[in-house]
Parts: C-alpha cells; structure tokens; sequence
C-alpha cells in the first residue's frame, strides 16, 4: 500500500483551502464539496434535493447548515474568493423579535434602548453604565456583568437558554467580541438611533452560490468522495473509511470536530471533554405572509417550538426563489434554528412534529401562508463551547500534534469562526505541509 506524505479529511471549506494550498488527496464522506456550507435546490411542492442549479431556475435555494453569509475583513481571503466566484456585498438587517408584543428591536439591543418602554430603557442603560463588576467565570455571570439584569431577563438569559440549549449558566463565556457594550453607542440608542456595529455589519456571499465556490476549489485538487472515516490507526498511521478501504499516511490534516477526532483516534487527556450544542436546521419555502420581516436574520428570545434563530435567504438574495418568482416578491426562502444537547438527535417523527410546530408558529406570526418546501437536516456538531478554566481543548490538540495529526478549521479546532477564517486557517496550515 502507498503512503502518502499528508492526507486531509474532510472537504468542507477549511479542507478545499488545505487542498488547494498543499495539493495533498482530500477524502471526503458526502458525495459533494463544502460540507455544511453547502448549498442545493428544491422544487416547490416536491422533496428531492437538487445539489446544482436546473436549467430553468424554479427551485428554492438553501444551505445545509442555515445561512452562512461570509464575514470579515481579510483582503487576501477575499481576493481569493472573488478569483473564483463573484461575490455580491451586503449590509446587516437584524434584529431581537419578541413575538407576544410583536416587537422588533433591531440588533444589538443594547444599543437600540429607544425601541423598548422607557422604564425598561431607563433601567437597562443605568445597569450598563453604572456596573463596577469585572469578575465573571460563567457566560451566564458575563451576560450579568456587562448587560445588566434588564436586559439580561427580557432577552439575553432566554434567548441563550434556547441557544446553548441549556448550557449558558455552565459553560465559559465566548462571545464577548460579538457584542461588546459601548456605554456611548447605548446612550445614543436609547435617545435616538445608534450607528451598526459588529462584526457581521456587512458580509459578502458568491453571486453564484456557496456550492459553486466550494466546487471551483475542488476542481484545483484532489478529492475522494464518498470517504467517510470510521477509525485512525494511530500506530500504523492508517486511515480506515466506512467501505472498508484504508489509506496510509505521514502526516493527517483533519477537519473533523476535535471530540470526534478524539474518538475514532481512541486519544485519551486527562481533563474533562468540552460540551457542544447540536442543531436541527429546517429549511422552508413558502408563500410570504402579511407581517413577514424584511430582516436577514432575528434572534427569537422566546417561541412555542423552542427555536433561537429564523434566517431569511430571500431577504438577503432573491435568487433564493424560484426564478419566475424573484420580481413578485411574494414568495420566501426561510431557516430556523433549534438548538440540542450535542449529540442527542430526535427520532424522525419528533422532527416531523418539530417542523409542524415551527411551521405553526411562523404562520401564526404572519410570516408565512402555505408551505411549499420544508426540509430538515441535523447538524451534529453545530456550536462547540468549553467548560470555565478548560484544558481539554489545549490537551486534545497537543497529544493530536504528537501523532502527526493537525487539527484545523471551526470544528477540528473547537473555536468560533467564520467562512472567511477557516479559508485563511486552511491555506496555513496547507503551506506549511506543501511539498513535503
């Protein structure tokens, strides 16, 4: 048997990047590139998913895992992008949506007071102001300290219930750089209008689609499809794939997520595995309803079916839609969250029900009128958080690099990020390996 001198699993963007800067084989477990940024197509009122655009353009467009809209700043990324792809620029629609007072207040709250009651505007800024705390251990204790009860107990404490399912008041805090206070931006949002912030105020997604991308990359390298790894030899630095075929190698590129790496490796560290959230992404094309927002995304702190977070294709892009459809603008293109204990998937039939309620809900909102696609797809590994004072992240990747194994990407390094850094993570991490 061959041995190669690097290997790269996994084929979603950060494994493209490895790929394409490395020019190592790529082995892959679907029979497409781009992983959960991946997009494909479905007729109204059928079920098949189509994975390139037909010919006649009446399809919805969605995504595996939800939108993901490519943020950030990095020049050399996005030149790379546009070198294969248009790219299409935008500028953020968002907002918290409350949905028993029917109320939006555009994101970050914190910074758009004057869209609440003035007691509650009142209380919330003067918490944000006046807190002399700096000690938290917890994202729970974090959301305290810097938002202040008010605003913790009408948004953030519910809408992160939801989030993490569950896991605000255990884990570490780790989205401190999403939506800082900014005691100036909060008194000016309480008394009139504060200017965007954040760093997805504005992002760029390919003209094209985020398939297309994902397979223009893939057509510079060397990818096998339909490869999933089952188990590494860590011993015989082999690599065994659910057809019962095998792959020897010198050095491993693995975008897998970090615990399931730990698992098929059968490593071992002494600290306590971090926890993740999974997530059940239920993608649906329907006729618009009366009070459906013009928003690209709201942060639902409360609803009947338990979810977080509705997106709006359509709203960002019309070529969401069906092509005759797009100058109507009577039609949308939608995904929700719903956010689980990692791991614990629902049976088929409570998904069924999950999207019936959620269907439910968004009518009753006024939304959407009738259905045309739904379509659900369980995202396993989907929000990766740590424990406070966690090694585990640190050790895993440390006995990893011991066994010539470099964890790289969102997952494969437990980290938030976006599209944009695992690209820039993929091309390091596959310079430094190219012509070995």
């Amino acid at each position: 048997m061959n041995i190669e001198k690097i290997i790269i699993i996994g084929a979603g963007m950060t494994g493209l990047a490895a790929g394409y800067s490395s020019q190592a084989v790529i082995y892959e477990a679907a029979e497409t590139p781009g992983g959960i940024c991946s997009s494909y197509y479905v007729r109204p009122d059928e079920t098949e998913r189509l994975y390139t655009m037909p010919s006649d353009g009446e399809v919805y467009r969605f995504e595996i895992g939800g939108g993901h809209w490519i943020f950030g700043r990095d020049c050399a990324v996005l030149h790379f992008i546009r070198r294969l792809t248009p790219l299409r620029s935008y500028h953020r629609r968002s907002a918290v949506y409350f949905p028993r007072r029917d109320l939006y207040v555009p994101y970050p709250i914190q910074n758009h007071l004057s869209h609440l009651d003035t007691e509650i505007a009142v209380r919330a800024l003067t918490e944000m102001t006046s807190t002399s705390t700096t000690s938290y251990g917890t994202m729970a204790e974090w959301l305290q300290v810097n938002f202040g009860w008010t605003l913790c107990e009408i948004f953030f404490h519910p809408f992160h219930e939801l989030y993490t399912s569950g896991l605000w008041k255990q884990i570490a805090p780790q989205d401190s750089y999403k939506s800082p206070v900014n005691p100036i931006l909060a008194i000016r949002g309480a008394l009139d209008n504060a200017p965007p912030v954040g760093y997805n105020m504005t992002f760029v997604y390919p003209a094209d689609d985020l398939s297309t991308f994902a397979r223009r990359m893939a057509s510079y390298v060397n990818v096998h499809y339909g490869k999933r790894v089952v188990q590494v030899d860590i011993k015989r630095k082999e690599v065994k794939f659910a057809d019962g075929k095998t792959a020897r190698y010198e050095h491993l590129i693995s975008t897998l997520p970090l615990n399931k790496m730990m698992e098929i490796t059968g490593l071992h560290v002494d600290a306590e595995i971090d926890p993740y959230t999974s997530v059940l992404v239920i993608n649906i094309g329907a006729i618009k309803g009366p009070r459906c927002p013009e928003d690209h995304w709201l942060y639902i702190p409360e609803s009947k079916a338990g979810f977080h977070r509705v997106g709006f294709y359509s709203n960002v892009d019309a070529s969401f839609l069906p092509a005759s459809m797009r100058k109507k603008n009577d039609q949308v293109s939608i995904y929700v969250e719903k956010a689980y204990p990692g791991g614990h998937k629902p049976a088929e039939d409570e998904i069924q029900l999950v999207c019936r309620q959620v269907i439910k809900e968004l009518q009753e909102w006024g939304f959407i009128d009738r259905v045309e696609v739904v379509d659900p797809t369980w995202v396993d590994v989907a929000y990766t958080w740590s424990w406070p004072g966690s090694r585990w992240r640190q050790e895993a990747l440390s006995v990893s690099e011991e066994h010539d194994i470099y964890q790289v990407g969102r997952y494969g390094r437990w980290l938030f990020q976006g599209i944009a850094d695992s690209i820039r993570d993929g091309f390091v991490v596959g310079s430094a390996f190219k012509g070995m």
